[in-house]
């Protein structure tokens, strides 16, 4: 609303200074991140004392890790706090015309309420198990095609892959915004499913080169096999940050790490020199959604003041399911969605730890009669909270004893840290 208040005054004619700041994405991501951060503090603690009135706390079950039924009753769903706090920052100072804010938006809203309906069935039907895993499956999937329709049909969301930059040019403020004139960039735009892949020269995977077809129905099978994938991607994000969403701060510290990278990449993609200098996909607009994740960051960072251990307040699915939908729908919007593995590692990892369990234990029981783990316990977190198993009752015991939560926490988030940095420097590895 800013944005387009400073919009409105500069048609008008109107001019004072600093008028022109709201022009730079750089000066409306901090922004962003800071009313982000100031509603979440705001009004996260009047949020929380609505929850506790209303006795929305978490149920625990007793699985015998150390400091879990102290955590009975704190109040969940403070997922409202992160919505609240990202709708707020992009209000303010996105452009709300931008078909990338506009799917984010639309994303955040939709995670939120499907996550919001889990965590109602949990806490007033007093249903421990939420809603059904093919209900949830489904709005998932069916946010997907939305997203995947959308990159496919929209006019708005194209790709320029090769960006003639004049010598010449230096950093002003039209190298900053979306360029559309044809000063500097051939007007020809394509649409593509070309998106970006590390170690290869060009950084670039076409997904028709996984069509079974060619000619005119080549055209339809490389965006419908696109379209799968941008349903997966979107699926997988928001069950493995929900997966992940176990321990006080682990969620949310490991999100705002990679809401950083995502917002750096949203930058460069949609950067003029800095897409030409790196040899990645120049995108029209998509600068935009490096201001959208920084209120994403900034919201999480100020949900962390109550979250930290002791948390004050849980997430919820309300939250976990937002925010792994809002990195899934960025990153495929960015074409980075095949760096995914290595940026959510943390969340990778826990995902297959739930998957790679459940299967040996169904293996095992189906074939000695008993089933046997891999871990102690997953999610992976879970495994280092847990007290050491008794031997040969699991493939991988813990050589150490059992770790407290914030010590894993911490440790975590230094590991996505890594995994963050990693992903970065692969832009410069070809």
């Amino acid at each position: 609303m800013i944005y387009h208040l400073f919009q409105y005054l500069e048609k008008l004619g109107v001019d004072f200074p600093g008028i022109g700041l709201m022009h730079y994405l750089s000066f409306r991501a901090m922004l962003a991140a800071v009313a982000a951060v100031l509603t979440a503090l705001i009004a996260g603690k009047r949020i929380i004392r609505w929850l506790q009135k209303k006795q929305i706390g978490e149920t625990v079950r007793d699985l015998g890790l150390e400091g879990q039924i102290q955590k009975k009753g704190t109040p969940t769903m403070g997922g409202i706090i992160i919505i609240l706090s990202i709708i707020v920052g992009v209000v303010l100072f996105c452009d709300l015309t931008n078909i990338y804010i506009i799917l984010l938006i639309i994303s955040t809203l939709w995670c939120g309420a499907l996550g919001f309906a889990d965590d109602y069935i949990k806490v007033f039907r007093h249903n421990k198990e939420g809603m059904p895993e093919k209900g949830k499956l489904l709005g998932q999937v069916v946010l997907g095609f939305i997203i995947g329709l959308a990159v496919w049909m929209s006019p708005d969301i194209v790709v320029r892959e090769k960006v003639p930059v004049k010598e010449s040019i230096e950093r002003t403020l039209e190298t900053e915004t979306t360029v559309t004139s044809g000063k500097y960039v051939n007007e020809d735009v394509v649409k593509s499913t070309k998106t970006t892949i590390p170690f290869v020269k060009n950084h670039e995977f076409d997904y028709r080169w996984l069509s079974p077809v060619k000619g005119a129905w080549g055209w339809y099978a490389k965006w419908a096999i696109y379209v799968l994938m941008i349903i997966l991607v979107i699926t997988a994000c928001s069950n493995g940050t929900n997966l992940t969403d176990g321990l006080d701060g682990l969620a949310a510290g490991t999100s705002a790490v990679v809401g950083v990278v995502l917002g750096i990449l949203a930058w460069l993609g949609g950067n003029l020199i800095d897409s030409n200098y790196l040899n990645i996909m120049y995108i029209p607009g998509s600068g935009e959604i490096a201001i959208f994740m920084s209120a994403f960051v900034g919201a999480l960072i100020g949900f962390l003041w109550y979250n930290s251990f002791p948390a004050q307040v849980f997430m919820g699915d309300t939250g976990s399911l937002t925010i792994g939908g809002i990195i899934g729908v960025s990153a495929v919007l960015m074409r980075k969605e095949l760096l995914i593995p290595l940026l959510c590692g943390i969340f990778f990892v826990e995902s297959l730890s739930v998957l790679l369990q459940r299967l040996y234990f169904k293996v095992t029981k189906k074939r000695y009669g008993k089933g046997k783990r891999i871990w102690s316990m997953t999610p992976l977190h879970h495994h280092y909270q847990d007290k050491p198993a008794p031997e040969g009752s699991v493939i991988f015991p813990k050589p150490v004893p059992a770790l407290h939560e914030a010590k894993i926490t911490v440790r975590f988030w230094i590991v996505g840290i890594i995994l963050a940095v990693s992903t970065l420097a692969l832009l410069k590895l070809r």
